[in-house]
């Protein structure tokens, strides 16, 4: 019993432990720095969908709530390596099971090849940025992932698991009380007999 107290011990501390985030990078190439932002995106991400290859990074490298930050989105065909020249929406959405609400935080049209949207966020989170465009009257929808802020380190999956393993251990001591009662009872009622 000591032992699986001593591992529920471990893996609930092992869960509240957050990692170390870098806040420098050493060594970091030029091109993957930005005019208004002295550090790397906080993301990058490359992605073919349909006939385009799109881009995508967020600055500054750690958004925080309240905070103005920017997405880049860039946007090639795939056959004739030529950017997007239409309008793009941008979404956001909360990252979460019960949340369907979505606000549109603007449309761009292209900047010097890149679609530049602006945005600020007033909780800290995981969020979804949408872009959606219509090229060659085929709709596109590409979800990114944001995250603002740091997140909490008690996620619903770890509340989850905490509380199983809480009434397992519940149940197993009151198992074990009840089986030792027993026991008392058994030895009392055979020193009676005798």
């Amino acid at each position: 019993m000591r032992i699986f107290l001593f591992l529920f011990i471990v893996s609930m501390l092992s869960a509240m432990i957050s990692p170390a985030y870098a806040h420098h990078v050493l060594g970091r190439p030029s091109y993957s720095l930005n005019e208004d932002s002295n550090t790397p995106p906080s993301m990058q991400i490359e992605t073919r969908i349909g006939n385009y290859f799109v881009t995508y990074m967020v600055y500054p490298a750690f958004p925080k709530p309240g905070e103005p930050g920017r997405i880049n989105l860039y946007a090639l065909s795939i056959k004739d390596n030529k950017p997007f020249n239409g309008k793009i929406t941008f979404e956001i959405s909360d990252d979460s099971w019960f949340s369907s609400a979505t606000e549109t935080i603007g449309a761009q049209v292209i900047d010097d090849n890149v679609y530049r949207q602006g945005f600020v966020v007033k909780n800290k989170g995981d969020y979804i940025i949408t872009a959606r465009f219509t090229a060659d009257n085929e709709p596109y929808v590409i979800d990114f992932p944001l995250r603002v802020g740091v997140p909490s380190q008690f996620t619903l999956p770890v509340i989850i698991i905490g509380a199983i393993l809480l009434v397992l251990i519940i149940v197993s001591l009151l198992q074990r009380k009840r089986l030792q009662q027993q026991r008392i009872r058994d030895s009392h009622s055979n020193t009676t007999v005798k």
